[in-house]
């Protein structure tokens, strides 16, 4: 089934920052920016590896993956293996803009758990090719930062023809008056890829605007974490 897609071309310069970025990132290229970034704390903690599980969303926390679920992890860089997928059994479908990432994972995934690895396809959160219904349980933390909100809303759009219609959408927005939030757009922006800070407020009307509605939202040190259903 070809599901719409949204046109790429108003985002087109920032979805290859965000490869260009995290292709680096995963590939361990060394990285030298001004001397007045480096000096940053928050630099710091990003060169030890303190700063990742710091800021990461637990979206376990808002719905855990349940046995045989089919779940998709959209922008899910090395997650699989991060994550305590074989604790939970649930089934993990890739979906990630970095083909470093991609290439990793479709290499050591299966090795890790053939069974509950399903593969990764390399691609821009809006471009989510998939069967209608196909998943339980979407997921996307880390991404929706990197984007103004319209593009957001097209991407809500390809979520609601993928989920089944008891499923749950999980995603993050950054929270423009978390205390990390400025230090962390700083480093973002000379690590290649552009933040936007966002309003918070914006982003349960752009999920009303997809017939979809916040059930709950947590905070954490740098993102509130969004839990969606289109289910009534």
């Amino acid at each position: 089934m070809n599901l719409p897609t949204v046109d790429p071309s108003p985002w087109a310069g920032q979805l290859q920052a965000v490869t260009q970025r995290y292709d680096r990132e995963f590939s361990g290229e060394a990285v030298h920016l001004p001397p007045e970034v480096e000096e940053m704390p928050i630099f710091q903690e990003w060169v030890s590896g303190r700063l990742t599980p710091r800021i990461a969303s637990p979206f376990w926390e808002a719905v855990k993956p349940q046995r045989r679920h089919q779940c998709l992890d959209i922008g899910c860089g090395v997650s699989f293996l991060i994550y305590p997928w074989r604790d939970w059994d649930a089934c993990f479908h890739g979906h990630e803009i970095s083909s470093v990432a991609c290439r990793a994972l479709t290499a050591r995934g299966p090795q890790l758990n053939s069974k509950l690895f399903k593969g990764m396809r390399q691609a821009a959160a809006h471009r989510l090719d998939y069967e209608a219904q196909s998943f339980d349980l979407v997921i996307a933390t880390g991404v929706s930062c990197y984007y103004p909100i319209d593009y957001w809303d097209g991407v809500l759009s390809q979520v609601k023809q993928v989920l089944k219609p008891e499923g749950w959408f999980i995603f993050d927005a950054l929270n423009p008056e978390a205390p990390l939030a400025e230090s962390w757009a700083i480093l973002e922006t000379y690590l290649g890829a552009e933040v936007f800070l966002t309003d918070l407020a914006q982003w349960p009307a752009v999920v009303k605007g997809n017939d979809a509605r916040v059930v709950s939202h947590r905070d954490y040190d740098l993102f509130r974490l969004f839990k969606v259903s289109w289910n009534g």
